[in-house]
């Protein structure tokens, strides 16, 4: 048994949002770069790395504060 609660859900879900995320950080003026299937990496600021996760939500990089939500990733690119 794995570890992920609803693995089914997931798999439908992430193609989804990862098309959305992807969409939204290129309307930014942002290259985002697919690293895999649940990460979007693009360069921000100066040359530093935000690496965005889909499904989750979740946002992380030296130049933003690290959170969840796209619309809150948006907000602050």
């Amino acid at each position: 048994m794995s570890n992920r609660l609803d693995q089914e859900r997931e798999a439908t879900l992430s193609p989804i949002r990862m098309e959305k995320a992807m969409k939204a950080i290129e309307e930014k003026g942002y290259t985002p770069i697919q690293v895999s299937d649940t990460q979007i990496n693009f360069i921000h600021y100066m040359n530093h790395k935000i690496c965005y996760f889909p499904y989750s939500g979740w946002a992380s990089g030296s130049t933003i504060k690290d959170g969840r939500g796209l619309r809150k990733l948006l907000r602050q690119i």
